[in-house]
């Protein structure tokens, strides 16, 4: 599925495609071939040539597929129980709202579906083996098939190996983390406002504005921008989208309101456009992927963990991804959904996400407060004056933050040195940016 895409696709196709991260599917698809493979021997075995089995030794197979169910449903078992353990340590040591990365990671889902794949079909051919159901033409078919799943697990088993290494670590899981907050911000950025049009005033309404309720209370996933637009222009109608996806929806807050509706217009189909669960997700909602490196950040930097350091490169990580928001206000392309209204994340929002709560949490913390202060002064002059606007506003908290906590005169004068940077930084660049 194109990463840049899926903020405008379907709800059904959203939803299936979510459905694809699920293990139990991939297991299912393997297996399935798997029966297939034992099936196809047998309908194609009366086409081969007589005496071709003891040829090539396919009536060793029986005992090749018992050494592949036995060994496969050890290293299966072997793998969850990691997984588990590597799971249970992400949550401690960087947070929850990572784990659900690792559990969807594709690397993962098609080993395991590999393993237990391999592993049904071992079964699937001892059962039909015992059934003498293939004859000796069809044990010919059965070994080749084998020996190519032979080849899968082999080169599934190094890759595995290689990935356990690095499974479950902080850095490698702060990368996963970094990299879903960079896809959904590139999507975006390359669809601004959903393919809506922007409503920069939400306090802009038409007074005879219609609203719509949520059929639950959770957290919006999924907006299907596409449905709703269609279903407004059948009744000649405008909607104003009230919550985006990773806002909290209750009953009595209205996700969107709908003005000029014409005939027998029902809400519930604005409101079935929806998708609302108990947890947000990282795909259409770039600010949850920023909250979670925050979140990341401020458990290294918890006296549990004392671990300043991760919460530098975090910041490191912070710069990078915010940097791919920059200037994306400059050139916006025609609206897709011209009768959709759909407010834009503001910048003070994306700082107030991702650097706030770093800046609350280290503010004892010299190294991190310079290293906050560097970010600032790098946003400052990317070129976007909202950034330039934003970084000096959080700057300046950051270094009241640290003046009320640190009581070293040395790192104060330090942290001061490099908050002094930011608004010079800062300057140079609104020259700059006027010549």
């Amino acid at each position: 599925m194109d990463t840049i895409e899926r903020p405008t696709i379907a709800k059904w196709g959203w939803l299936l495609w979510r459905l694809t991260r699920r293990l139990w599917l991939r297991a299912t698809l393997i297996s399935l071939l798997a029966v297939a493979a034992a099936l196809i021997s047998i309908a194609i075995s009366p086409y081969l040539p007589s005496g071709l089995s003891a040829k090539i030794g396919a009536d060793a197979v029986d005992h090749i597929l018992n050494i592949i169910a036995t060994s496969m449903l050890a290293v299966t078992t072997f793998s969850l129980s990691t997984m588990v353990a590597a799971y249970s340590a992400a949550s401690t040591s960087v947070t929850p709202r990572a784990t659900k990365l690792l559990i969807e990671d594709r690397t993962t889902l098609n080993v395991l579906a590999t393993f237990v794949g391999s592993f049904l079909f071992s079964v699937v051919g001892i059962v039909t083996l015992s059934m003498n159901a293939y004859g000796e033409q069809g044990r010919v078919i059965l070994f080749a098939v084998t020996i190519l799943v032979i080849l899968l697990i082999v080169v599934t088993l190094l890759r595995w190996i290689d990935y356990l290494i690095r499974l479950g670590r902080v850095g490698e899981t702060t990368e996963e983390v970094e990299k879903a907050a960079v896809l959904a911000m590139k999507a975006r950025v390359n669809l601004p406002n959903l393919g809506g049009v922007p409503w920069n005033d939400m306090k802009l309404l038409p007074d005879n504005a219609q609203p719509v309720f949520a059929h639950r209370i959770g957290y919006v996933q999924h907006v299907d921008i596409g449905a709703i637009s269609a279903r407004a222009g059948e009744f000649g109608a405008r909607v104003y989208l009230g919550a985006l996806p990773g806002t909290f929806a209750d009953l009595n807050r209205p996700i969107a309101w709908v003005t000029g509706a014409k005939g027998d217009f029902d809400p519930a189909h604005v409101a079935s456009a929806f998708t609302i669960a108990n947890e947000r997700s990282f795909d259409q909602d770039p600010r949850f992927g920023l909250c979670v490196l925050a979140e990341i950040a401020s458990r290294a930097l918890s006296p549990g963990l004392n671990d300043p350091g991760t919460a530098i490169d975090v910041i490191g990580r912070a710069v990078r991804v915010l940097s791919i928001w920059a200037g994306n206000s400059d050139e916006v392309p025609e609206p897709r959904f011209a009768n959709v209204f759909v407010p834009p994340i503001l910048v003070d929002e994306l700082f107030e996400d991702l650097m706030a709560p770093i800046s609350r949490d280290g503010a004892g913390i010299a190294e991190v407060q310079i290293r906050l202060q560097k970010a600032y002064g790098a946003l400052a002059c990317i070129g976007d004056k909202r950034y330039q606007t934003a970084a000096l506003k959080y700057s300046k908290i950051a270094l009241e933050r640290a003046e009320s906590t640190l009581t070293s005169t040395f790192d104060l004068k330090r942290v001061r040195a490099a908050a002094a940077l930011v608004k010079t930084r800062s300057k140079k660049n609104g020259r700059a940016a006027t010549r």
